[in-house]
């Protein structure tokens, strides 16, 4: 029925507290609501037309017009608030039990099969801590040591940063491919994070080669049947790594947001292949959400917006775009965590239907079955879709 499928996840845009969010310590959060609050001239047109001010309260009048997409909010079944979680809850796969996290730091017997397995001598960290401050606190010491920072999050993440002189960037992954193969039953962590940075005391700098090393997911996610019905997927951004390479047959790793944009960008404007393009933009969340950033998250998302707009104008008869989020991140709520929120579901194309509320949806889920529909290619175990409500007859 379609011939192309651009899925865009804006990395931690979070519309509101779902009803579970006390578990979490999230009750109120709502990253675009408090974004709206702060920021005086907040305006983002080319959301708002496809529906953006329907699902939130956005503070500003700027945020009016008419909309001409389909619009509305999804709730997570999977338990946890993070990148994997939600990104696999989107390809049809719901997470039941919760990746582990570890508030007080790695137990002493991990990290001696950690050590063991890669052949490292010591380490240095093993704490909950922000990946700027900690390569600040500890980054000289790992210069004389030579022994790579370990850390985690309150994701279910084991991050390691080393310097790429003296660890060079091969040698890291290496450690980080090694360590992804002993976090196995009770601690079937996330992802494993390589974290490089340069630069002297005082004036350390996390490099664009950062790589994650996620579980691989079931078969029968959305990468997977696309992949397999014989349609291209290409992944942008760290798509490639949070699927595992799981049924990606092309991937750009790009580098940031700006990078991200212009690759989807370029594809939409490339008509020569058919099938699925899964696109994530992290900075939303790494750079401004776990930073509470407000300011910086706006620009970003103005950023994105200003780029949407001429993403639509591209868009050919047997496409359709859709944007969302995989998680929240309120850059004006307490602490550096993720928040437990609804995802913004948006969606526009000229096969679709204008000015469609498609109300809360039960499950992230609902969007990858709907575009497994759109694309032919079957069912997934999970989700409903929405097709029959957003298409044109």
């Amino acid at each position: 029925m379609f011939k192309r499928v651009f899925l865009i996840v804006l990395d931690s845009v979070g519309c509101g507290a779902l009803p579970d969010a006390e578990e979490y310590g999230d009750t109120g959060a709502n990253t675009l609501l408090h974004i709206s609050e702060n920021i005086s001239d907040f305006n983002l047109p080319n959301m708002v037309q496809c529906g953006l001010a329907n699902i939130v309260d956005l503070k500003n009048k700027k945020n009016k017009g008419p909309v001409t997409g389909i619009y509305g909010k999804m709730a997570e079944q999977s338990k946890g608030k993070d990148t994997t979680s939600g990104h696999w809850e989107i390809s049809g796969a719901i997470v039941r039990d919760p990746f582990p996290t570890y508030p007080d730091g790695f137990p002493e017997d991990l990290l001696d099969q950690f050590m063991e397995a890669t052949g490292v001598t010591g380490y240095l960290g093993n704490t909950v801590a922000s990946g700027t401050e900690i390569i600040k606190e500890l980054g000289e010491d790992h210069l004389k040591t030579g022994y790579p920072i370990v850390y985690t999050s309150a994701d279910s993440v084991f991050q390691i940063a080393a310097h790429e002189e003296v660890i060079p960037i091969e040698k890291q992954y290496a450690i980080c491919e090694k360590t992804r193969g002993i976090l196995k039953g009770k601690h079937n962590i996330g992802r494993v994070i390589a974290r490089p940075f340069i630069g002297k005391p005082g004036n350390f700098t996390r490099t664009e080669r950062r790589k994650d090393y996620a579980v691989t997911p079931p078969d029968g996610i959305l990468t997977h049947v696309v992949s397999q019905a014989g349609k291209e997927v290409i992944g942008v951004g760290k798509i490639e790594d949070i699927f595992n390479n799981k049924g990606i047959t092309r991937s750009f790793h790009t580098g940031n947001n700006t990078d991200g944009i212009s690759k989807i960008g370029e594809l939409i404007r490339d008509t020569s292949f058919s099938g699925l393009v899964f696109a994530n933009l992290v900075d939303f969340d790494m750079l401004y959400g776990h930073r509470r950033d407000v300011q910086g998250y706006y620009d970003a998302l103005k950023e994105f917006d200003n780029a949407l707009g001429e993403y639509i104008k591209s868009l050919k008869k047997g496409d359709a775009l859709f944007v969302t989020a995989d998680h929240g991140n309120d850059p004006a709520f307490t602490g550096t965590d993720h928040t437990r929120e609804y995802i913004p579901l948006l969606g526009t194309g000229p096969d679709l239907k204008q000015n469609i509320d498609l109300g809360i949806r039960k499950s992230f889920a609902d969007l990858g079955q709907t575009v497994a529909e759109m694309l032919g290619v079957g069912k997934l175990k999970n989700g409903v879709s929405f097709l029959k409500n957003i298409i044109k007859k």
